[in-house]
């Protein structure tokens, strides 16, 4: 571990020495997001994929719980089950085609690893909901997701309780898109967002924790707003693992460039 600059950078050697330096904090909840991989990009492995692959295993043992942000139908709602999936499809067009896949393949790999997954199941008066929102329906569907992942939590907090007494609870975690874990969320994305509630549900033990592949990191509007960018994009290039703690019990870990797109960032 070495240091780099604001924000409380760090350099490591491995994502899973960073993911390390994460899990040290003690949280009871980790919220992990990420940004999802778009159509175009299957020659650079996903945060998914990564996580799947180098960080889940540390999680054995620590964990009992992974929430995904993957939506299964109950099939008890009707129709408007099947209108919210059509409408749904303008939100995910544009991302890779694996990316559910790899969102159903992280729910095996924790199961094997002794980690029980869990969906989201969302209401009828949800799926109502987004069907009446109209031009606002993508808004409502963000807000669901937020309120779904929150509910589920809750529930295994409530379940799982102390593990015997005198030990520590285990670690519940909840994967999805970076929109949804904020502890702070940017002004208008408050609804979208899990991480207030959850934070004030474990009394300030909720930690927030950002995946990002360096290759997806565009100099856009978007990723210019993230506290991090300016300071991600001035570092000399490195095969190192960067974390950054923009606040207080928030960190976004990028991982190292993969070898043969070093000269494109």
């Amino acid at each position: 571990m070495r240091a780099c600059g604001a924000l409380g950078c760090q350099r490591f050697e491995s994502a899973a020495a960073a993911f390390d330096a994460v899990l040290a904090t003690s949280p009871r909840v980790l919220g992990i997001g990420e940004a999802h991989a778009q159509k175009g990009s299957a020659s650079v492995a996903s945060s998914t994929a990564r996580f799947m692959n180098e960080l889940l295993p540390r999680l054995a043992g620590k964990a009992s719980d992974l929430v995904i942000e993957l939506w299964v139908a109950a099939g008890n709602c009707g129709t408007v089950e099947k209108e919210v999936a059509e409408r749904q499809k303008p939100v995910v067009e544009a991302q890779a085609a694996t990316n559910q896949s790899e969102f159903v393949e992280l729910g095996h790999r924790a199961k094997a690893l002794g980690i029980e997954p869990h969906a989201l199941v969302p209401t009828c008066e949800e799926y109502q909901t987004i069907a009446n929102a109209g031009p606002n329906d993508i808004d409502r569907m963000l807000e669901m997701i937020a309120r779904a992942t929150a509910r589920q939590i809750e529930a295994l907090l409530e379940r799982r309780g102390r593990a015997k007494t005198g030990a520590a609870p285990p670690l519940i975690v909840a994967y999805g898109g970076a929109l949804h874990n904020d502890i702070a969320p940017r002004l208008g994305r408050e609804h979208w967002s899990f991480g207030p509630r959850l934070d004030t549900v474990t009394r300030g033990a909720y930690v927030e924790l950002d995946l990002i592949v360096p290759e997806f990191v565009k100099d856009t509007e978007t990723w210019r707003a993230l506290p991090w960018f300016s300071a991600y994009r001035a570092l000399s290039p490195t095969s190192d693992v960067v974390l950054y703690s923009p606040t207080k019990n928030s960190f976004t870990l990028i991982f190292a460039r993969t070898p043969q797109s070093d000269t494109e960032r």
